[in-house]
């Protein structure tokens, strides 16, 4: 069994971890190396920069809830997509696709790359 079909039966717990809003869990799947980009914004390597990061990110939202519809993994590739509902701090929620691409070393996720437009949720 590759890597990405491993870690694919337990994709799940990173989206837990990011729906819990909590940076240390979602670090934890990640290389210590790893990069991480996320939509449009730079590519942030290195653990401790990605947790401030997505934590600095967490910040601005009040909740988030992610729905995944399909999974594909080839080798060590595996990619996800579905939607992901965020909840505003205003109160309002806004829902948008995604797709996000995770590239393992072992079991643990060396690249992350995110495919979204989050402008929906910051627009007035």
């Amino acid at each position: 069994m590759s890597s990405a079909s491993a870690a694919d039966s337990d994709i799940g717990g990173i989206f837990a971890a990011i729906d819990a809003r909590d940076g240390a869990a979602f670090v934890a799947y990640l290389t210590d190396d790893a990069t991480f980009r996320f939509g449009s914004a730079p590519p942030v390597q290195g653990r401790a920069a990605i947790q401030q990061a997505v934590e600095g990110f967490f910040a601005t939202i009040a909740g988030c809830s992610h729905d995944i519809s399909n999974t594909l993994s080839s080798g060590d590739t595996l990619v996800c997509e579905g939607t992901v509902t965020y909840q505003r701090h205003d109160g309002g929620e806004v829902t948008v696709p995604f797709t996000d691409i995770f590239e393992f070393v072992g079991d643990l996720i060396d690249q992350y790359k995110i495919y979204i437009d989050i402008a929906p949720l910051y627009a007035e």
